[in-house]
């Protein structure tokens, strides 16, 4: 199985819980780029001092700094990885591509998980959170697609695209993301 990947698709496609499966099930190191944030700035470290400062600040963090973030975890990682959150658009796909290629540890395959938009709506609705109303909803899956689908086509340029359904049961999912990755 293919040991270097991308999580892509959608919020309400089940990217972190396929992510948290699949990485028990083959020892990969699971990088959400949010966890890894919150773990810089619990660890106290440089980056995590410098992200936190950006964060109170009430801004995003820098394409730079996540970079750096991810630089640091993937350089002591021996084995399988599995991104996830990012690259979100094609600017830091192309940044992080170099750092990959520097580090030996380029990405094998890119998994889109693909859901039809009324059964996306009706998962984020299920969740009940309290910010999550369909017109929200709505709107962050256009705000996806207009940053999303350009990485998709210059995933799937590099011939490492693999579309998902991402409809069924969790272990269904599971087990034809695990078929396209071998």
């Amino acid at each position: 199985m293919k040991q270097r990947l991308l999580f892509l698709g959608p919020p309400g496609a089940g990217k972190g819980t396929q992510a948290e499966r699949l990485c028990n099930a083959h020892g990969l190191m699971h990088l959400s780029t949010g966890d890894l944030l919150r773990a810089e700035v619990a660890a106290g470290s440089p980056l995590g001092q410098e992200a936190e400062a950006v964060m109170n600040r009430g801004e995003l963090v820098s394409d730079e700094l996540v970079l750096a973030i991810v630089e640091k975890r993937l350089s002591t990682q021996a084995g399988g990885w599995l991104l996830d959150g990012f690259p979100r658009n094609v600017i830091q796909a192309t940044a992080l591509e170099p750092l990959l290629a520097q580090l030996k540890q380029p990405i094998e395959a890119v998994v889109l998980l693909e859901l039809d938009d009324a059964v996306l709506i009706a998962r984020l609705l299920a969740r009940g959170r309290a910010d999550d109303n369909e017109a929200v909803i709505r709107n962050r899956l256009e705000i996806y697609r207009e940053k999303t689908a350009p990485l998709i086509d210059h995933y799937r340029q590099q011939g490492l695209l693999t579309s998902v359904e991402a409809q069924g049961s969790v272990e269904e999912i599971c087990s034809r993301i695990e078929k396209s990755l071998n």
